[in-house]
């Protein structure tokens, strides 16, 4: 049902579920549970250290992996511990990440559309839920002809750490938009088409980038950091920095870039989405929303979520290609 032009409410669509990934998706695997609201205790898991179980990375050869800063990220010094993991069902979660880091899903080079788009997972900043937010996410984008760039971010509520979003997450985030824009060249994509999509927490990291692009680089390394961070586009996927419980130091005016919401009518964490979309027309942005019914937090791309959420994919490249973004130059 429409409710007006932007907005969409989604009240029954199983008949979308067979086909809304594509053929060769990766979708099966564990629905993620809810996140818990910010400020509450870390629920109990074990990490493990090492090398995870091959079958849960992507495949080096063709998905290579790029550290942000070679010689170590800003505010990262002395910090040598593993990144740990944990599995639920067939998806892995990450946290401890001291080297932040794209990995690179590029399309087919007939395929390129020159869009290229920085996946950020979320996790409540302590964890990242990197195969149903990032690796699968990437991989329907990449092989629909948009390059994807899976983000390793460092999180400041990872058991121990001395990490903020404001010192840390942020300026990864903008330095993952600036490298890629910086080897564009190299990955076949137009620097004025990168955009952000974000899930959770990785929505409000998102949509930090859309809001603070502005932000001076408080400790520049090389000339990446002279490129901009401005994001072509941000998708903000049930989280975001402009209303709480993730609000932020984050403003809504005419210079954001065009926005794509999206989230289920019963998640609490984007309650705030309707109010944030009307903030958003009202000071001129460009705007699409999207509500699911009956659907929670955390669908991304998996089974054991209502159909009807499957279906944001189809719908998130629609935007990008009503928008001029997937049209090759």
């Amino acid at each position: 049902m429409k409710l007006e032009r932007g907005i969409t409410f989604f009240a029954m669509a199983l008949w979308f579920a067979p086909a809304a990934f594509g053929q060769g998706a990766p979708v099966s695997g564990t629905a993620r549970p809810a996140q818990p609201p910010a400020g509450a205790p870390a629920p109990e898991v074990v990490w493990e250290k090492g090398s995870p179980p091959a079958v849960m990375l992507p495949d080096a050869s063709q998905h290579p992996t790029v550290l942000l800063w070679p010689q170590g990220a800003p505010g990262s010094e002395g910090k040598t511990g593993d990144e740990t993991y944990r599995l639920s069902g067939d998806l892995m979660i990450v946290s401890n990440v001291h080297r932040p880091s794209l990995t690179v899903y590029l399309p087919p080079r007939e395929k390129a559309t020159g869009a290229g788009v920085i996946v950020t997972p979320g996790g409540a900043s302590r964890e990242i839920w990197i195969t149903n937010e990032g690796y699968r996410v990437a991989d329907w984008l990449s092989q629909r002809g948009i390059a994807a760039f899976v983000l390793k971010y460092r999180l400041p509520r990872a058991q121990g750490s001395t990490y903020t979003s404001e010192d840390h997450s942020l300026p990864d985030i903008q330095r993952a938009i600036r490298l890629v824009r910086s080897r564009a060249a190299e990955w076949n994509v137009d620097p004025d088409r990168v955009g952000v999509i974000g899930f959770s927490a990785g929505g409000f990291l998102a949509g930090l980038a859309g809001a603070r692009y502005t932000d001076p680089v408080k400790h520049p390394v090389d000339s990446v950091d002279q490129l901009s961070a401005r994001p072509a586009f941000m998708a903000l996927m049930y989280g975001t920095p402009f209303a709480p419980p993730m609000q932020a130091n984050a403003r809504i005016t005419k210079d954001l870039p065009p926005v794509f919401l999206c989230a289920g009518s019963e998640d609490r964490i984007a309650a705030s989405y309707p109010d944030v979309y009307k903030q958003m027309k009202d000071a001129g942005v460009s705007v699409e929303m999207h509500l699911f019914a009956g659907v929670g937090h955390g669908f991304a791309i998996q089974l054991g979520v209502p159909p009807v959420s499957q279906v944001w994919p189809d719908l998130f490249r629609a935007w990008l290609f009503e928008r001029g973004l997937l049209t090759k130059q």
